[in-house]
């Protein structure tokens, strides 16, 4: 796909600086597209950290691909607009698997990885509850639990949990107000775009703890390694990663979403 200027970034939803090898941009492009064709391609994975968190630097590397979920029920069209994009089908595999995932190759040559309905890794989170929330990516819970869920982590997971952790506010029955720090959700300077992605009507965007503490009272598998993993990352994260200009480390939210796991223990919902 030809490279067309971009029409300016709504607020909140300002576009981090494009780096070498950065798949970001081409991304995001795809993302926005399909939205303004009306369809449903968002961002999940490393890349929708970027996109939730800006002001953090980013994690790249040679040949990254660029992963993004659709809901079954516009799956077809969705393919199609990447198609239309320039974006080449692995036929024979989306023949075979394109109920749950989908394979392209973007222009770039980059690997474009889609999944359907669900992310199933280590556990099974299903998309389908919040997919409408944010108009680029995934909601910023599913972001969440999508890295909290790897059972080992590395330190590229510890890094997005590290950025996520401090830079998207706790929303919920649990959550403290000030959790996402001064000034998070403004416009930018001169009244440019703001941090962050942003919900329907500029909306702030949050990490719903209601969500996730009622995810995991319903399955103690998700639970144990989500609480385990909460419990682990701040020594990770010393050992491993320096702090980012403006994080707090795991900060409040990081309590905040352990707190939110412990009440949803399993057993202890009504």
């Amino acid at each position: 796909m030809a490279d067309q200027p971009h029409p300016p970034a709504p607020p909140g939803q300002a576009d981090p600086a494009p780096a070498p090898d950065d798949p970001l941009p081409e991304a995001i492009a795809l993302a926005r597209g399909a939205a303004g064709a009306g369809l449903g391609l968002k961002l999940l994975g490393g890349l929708a950290v970027r996109v939730l968190c800006p002001d953090f630097p980013p994690r790249l590397r040679a040949g990254q691909d660029m992963d993004f979920a659709c809901l079954s029920k516009g799956r077809k069209n969705v393919a199609a607009y990447l198609e239309q994009s320039g974006c080449q089908p692995d036929r024979r595999f989306n023949n075979l698997n394109g109920d749950r995932q989908m394979y392209f190759t973007a222009p770039s040559g980059r690997p474009v990885d889609v999944m359907v309905d669900r992310l199933t890794m280590c556990h099974t989170l299903d998309l389908r509850p919040a997919f409408g929330k944010l108009p680029l990516t995934i909601d910023a819970v599913d972001v969440l639990l999508s890295k909290l869920q790897v059972v080992e982590l590395n330190e590229k997971d510890a890094r997005d949990l590290l950025h996520l952790l401090s830079g998207v506010p706790v929303s919920g029955s649990g959550a403290d107000p000030g959790s996402g720090g001064p000034g998070r959700g403004d416009a930018g300077p001169g009244g440019g775009p703001g941090r962050g992605d942003s919900g329907p009507g500029g909306s702030r965007v949050s990490i719903d703890s209601d969500r996730f503490g009622k995810l995991l009272g319903a399955d103690w598998g998700w639970w144990r390694t989500v609480t385990g993993n909460l419990s682990k990352l701040p020594a990770l994260a010393d050992e491993h990663l320096p702090v980012p200009a403006g994080a707090g480390r795991v900060g409040p939210q990081g309590r905040e979403m352990a707190a939110a796991g412990e009440r949803g223990r399993p057993g202890s919902l009504v």
